[in-house]
């Protein structure tokens, strides 16, 4: 699974800062580093909202799902059968 944030790119639209950003929402910019990075394991909804808010935008615009491989597609939606890449 490969969740990727774009948390970077929205902050050079805005043109901000993730010093500006910490300051604007409350959290740490050690934190938010975390996030920025792709390191973070977890996101607190509270967290993507004060984001949202303060970038205006929505969850999509800071989250992508990019599967690297068809196992990990599998992986992502458990009870499905990824398709074959070669049919018979």
């Amino acid at each position: 699974m490969a969740i990727i944030v774009k948390l970077d790119d929205m902050l050079h639209e805005r043109r901000m800062t993730l010093t500006e950003l910490s300051e604007r929402i409350g959290i740490t910019l050690a934190n938010l580093s975390v996030l920025k990075t792709g390191k973070a394991r977890a996101v607190r909804f509270s967290t993507l909202d004060a984001i949202c808010a303060a970038l205006h935008c929505q969850p999509g615009d800071l989250l992508e799902f990019a599967p690297a491989s068809p196992a990990d597609e599998a992986t992502a939606a458990p009870g499905h059968e990824p398709e074959p890449l070669c049919k018979p």
